[in-house]
């Protein structure tokens, strides 16, 4: 049981709704549109080490991930990629930022039973414009007494967010898929962490030692949360 919480704040992407298998799938095609050059495997990992060369500059997000297609099209075609790869490099971006919202199973259900109990929160980081639109569409931001879009997630960013909701550590949860980025920060600064994994994770938010605190919290699913708070 997770005693004398106010503040619940829930990651967005791969907690509420679906995401991180969107990139996979778009990186699946922009493998093959290079297939000529690079085997997929190899320009795979070209791609994610300019993603990664590029959080300083771009921070997370789908804009980001096509400016780092293009730089890797350029990369590993040495300059000599037609303008009609690039073009649909960028298609398959803006199709990522159409897609249509997925909401995970047992999410508005658990909402609901939250909802005026807790203080409710969405901390995710990505793009503001596209995080606010997916938002939007997911029909979930009547239950949010506060939205932080964030450009990271390190303790200092949880701290500032804490202090604007004028809340104690000890009184926030954090529920998030990602260990690096929803959990340890959180524990860092005397907050709770409840993770649900999701099955699909980004390379980059990867945790490979065993997390043992009193105040971290492994759940299989966001209905088993509600049931410890209760219980």
């Amino acid at each position: 049981m997770i005693n004398n919480i106010n503040v619940i704040a829930f990651d967005a992407d791969d907690t509420l709704w679906v995401n991180e298998p969107y990139f996979r799938e778009t990186e699946e095609q922009f493998c093959l549109l290079l297939e000529d050059f690079l085997p997929g495997h190899s320009t795979a990992k070209e791609l994610y080490r300019t993603e990664i060369a590029n959080l300083p500059l771009y921070g997370y997000g789908i804009k980001g991930f096509m400016l780092s297609m293009i730089e890797t099209i350029l990369t590993v075609t040495e300059h000599k990629a037609s303008p009609e790869v690039i073009s649909k490099a960028i298609e398959l971006g803006k199709a990522m930022l159409n897609k249509p919202i997925e909401l995970l199973e047992g999410v508005e259900d658990a909402l609901k039973a939250l909802h005026g109990k807790y203080k409710l929160v969405v901390a995710t980081k990505g793009d503001l414009l596209d995080q606010e639109r997916k938002l939007e569409k997911s029909g979930l931001a009547h239950y949010f007494h506060h939205i932080e879009i964030m450009s990271d997630k390190r303790e200092k960013d949880y701290a500032k967010l804490i202090r604007h909701l004028d809340c104690k550590p000890e009184e926030f949860v954090m529920v998030g898929n990602s260990l690096k980025s929803d959990i340890l920060p959180v524990l860092a600064i005397g907050g709770h962490g409840v993770h649900i994994p999701y099955h699909t994770t980004w390379l980059h938010e990867a945790v490979e030692h065993t997390i043992e605190h009193p105040q971290f919290y492994p759940l299989e699913t966001i209905s088993e949360f509600t049931v410890k708070l209760n219980a």
